[in-house]
């Protein structure tokens, strides 16, 4: 299941791939290029999608790296997964079984304290007390602020393209009148969305837009295990610290998503990350779709007029159609795929200097036992609640955050990584053998090129992997001794194994300057590019990363518009 091979043999590929020509071609069969190709094949569309490795998903794979043990090697947890696709593609029907946690969240303190959150209110308020009767009696109200965001402004900005300026020399009278109709719809639906939250929270979206993590927290609580607790969400995955401008946009995360209707909730997936994209697989499969594995492509093949004719693999080999979608990041998409001297100057330097950083490498552990925290004294013979959700290690104040990103800066792995530890074994018993787990261990700040060592020395790689392990010892004493074998990809490794342009989960920045019509490059954000049939359908993409499957899924209804056209 988890190393499912569509193409059999490299001749039997090759020939279902060159008997025809396409109508359209996916470069990439992580979970964005597969929504593609299902919404594409699902309209009529002869769709063949080109993956790279032996198995499909891009990051939102599993893989028995470990006898018995299933790792989901990059991304670890659902909820950003749009209800649209979900329901539209029949994702149950095809095998996703989602596997909500409650609670969802425990912070363990060197002082003997800890901190549980969850979907409780009563939980939760019992919980933050401990630390703050203040902060109890705000929470509430900062999760409904950010729901009101989220459901006002966010939700419908997710399941469409943004309206781009199209150039009005390659449009008829008519095309030209509707672009101008469907762009004065979807503002003025959108100034009455925002609008109906009123001017006060509307100026506070404005604030969490742009503000500093640190700052939005600031203004809503008082103790530092819960403001560190929250600030997590504002970095995750990127190189930033929680007093950067612009980060408290990324708390909106912590409620954008949703499991079965209920806002906010993140779950595991049955089988690993890997089964939402074999679910989507098979849906694009039932629709017609064809996938490939160990194809990978080289170059686009232009036509003499300038645009797609197909592509060209590795091997060699030649597939024809005149459309192709691109899952690849928009820097290798655009600088190694496309012949060069065909794009725009201003559209290259856009590309090639937009933001990859990271700061992320993913650790997957096979462990015997689960982690005894010594500051909960929840006795349970198997798991118990503090084991459920994300446990947030070296996560005790913004302080050390910013701390551990500072090191980062200044060129070195952090000293006291922040560390977000989660056990799916404990919900999912189909990923590991009885009475043993899979621990995903997602750290941070670690430099794609650090001023202290090489990723490449196996010794420095060993040497801060124990770091991490001596770090959780300190919350959970014997956890490392509990570790039967691990798995580890540091940025270098991410861009490598997984195709992620300097090692970024996201395909590029979430910044506020690589947003909505400013992503991937300004000018560009409705998937198409400055070459006639090729689209862009990645997290590089708008509305961006993370495992939603919004880029594939507008991208695919952008194709399908100019078919019909």
């Amino acid at each position: 299941m988890w190393r499912r091979s569509f193409s059999t043999t490299a001749a039997t590929a090759s020939r279902s791939l060159t008997d025809r020509k396409w109508d359209a071609l996916v470069i990439g069969g992580g979970h964005n290029g597969l929504t593609a190709a299902a919404y594409l094949a699902r309209s009529g569309l002869s769709v063949a999608v080109l993956e790279r490795r032996h198995v499909i998903g891009g990051a939102a794979v599993t893989e028995e790296l470990i006898p018995g043990f299933k790792f989901s090697r990059c991304s670890y947890l659902q909820s950003l997964l749009r209800p649209s696709i979900i329901k539209e593609l029949e994702l149950a029907r095809h095998g996703l079984k989602l596997l909500k946690r409650n609670p969802s969240s425990f912070t363990p303190c060197v002082d003997g304290r800890y901190l549980l959150l969850g979907s409780d209110g009563e939980l939760n308020h019992s919980e933050i007390s401990k630390f703050s009767t203040r902060d109890a009696d705000a929470y509430p109200r900062y999760e409904k602020q950010l729901e009101s965001f989220c459901a006002s402004v966010m939700d419908p900005l997710l399941d469409s393209a943004p309206p781009e300026s199209s150039p009005s020399e390659s449009l008829s009278f008519n095309d030209r009148f509707r672009d101008k109709m469907h762009k004065s719809v979807f503002w003025a639906r959108f100034s009455r969305q925002a609008l109906s939250l009123g001017q006060k929270d509307l100026v506070d979206f404005m604030d969490l837009l742009v503000s500093p993590a640190s700052k939005v927290l600031n203004n809503w609580f008082e103790s530092d295990v819960l403001k560190a607790t929250l600030a997590t969400d504002a970095v995750i995955g990127s190189a930033i610290s929680v007093h950067t401008p612009g980060s408290g946009y990324v708390l909106l995360h912590h409620v954008m998503g949703e499991t079965d209707g209920d806002r906010g909730i993140w779950s595991y997936v049955e089988g690993g990350m890997g089964s939402v994209s074999l679910a989507i697989s098979n849906a694009a499969t039932e629709a017609g779709a064809h996938i490939a594995t160990n194809a990978e492509v080289l170059k686009l093949l232009l036509s003499d007029s300038g645009s797609v004719n197909g592509v060209l693999l590795a091997d060699g080999t030649q597939v024809l159609s005149s459309i192709v979608l691109s899952n690849a990041t928009p820097h290798k998409t655009f600088m190694d795929f496309v012949p060069e001297n065909v794009l725009p100057d201003d559209f290259v330097r856009a590309v090639k200097y937009s933001d990859y950083s990271s700061a992320t490498t993913k650790l997957n552990l096979a462990v015997d036992k689960l982690p005894q925290f010594q500051s909960c004294k929840l006795n349970h013979p198997e798991a118990g609640p503090q084991h459920v959700g994300t446990i947030h290690i070296g996560s005790e104040s913004m302080e050390e955050i910013d701390l551990a990103c500072q090191d980062a800066v200044n060129g070195v792995p952090s000293r006291r990584p922040v560390i977000e530890m989660t056990i799916p074994s404990v919900l999912d018993k189909t990923i590991s053998p009885p009475g043993k787990h899979v621990i995903n261990l997602f750290v941070q700040y670690t430099p794609y090129k650090p001023s202290d060592g090489s990723w490449e020395d196996p010794t420095y790689r060993e040497s801060f992997a124990q770091r991490c392990f001596s770090l959780i010892d300190e919350y959970a004493p014997g956890f490392s001794s509990s570790i039967i074998g691990y798995d580890m990809l540091t940025p270098p490794d991410l861009e490598r194994e997984i195709g992620l342009t300097g090692g970024n989960i996201f395909h590029g920045a979430m910044g506020l300057d690589s947003l909505f019509l400013m992503r991937p490059v300004k000018g560009w954000s409705n998937y198409r590019t400055p070459i006639q049939g090729l689209y862009l359908c990645g997290s590089g993409a708008h509305p961006g990363g993370g495992v939603m499957g919004a880029p594939g899924r507008n991208a695919a209804h952008v194709v399908l518009q100019d078919v019909k056209k």
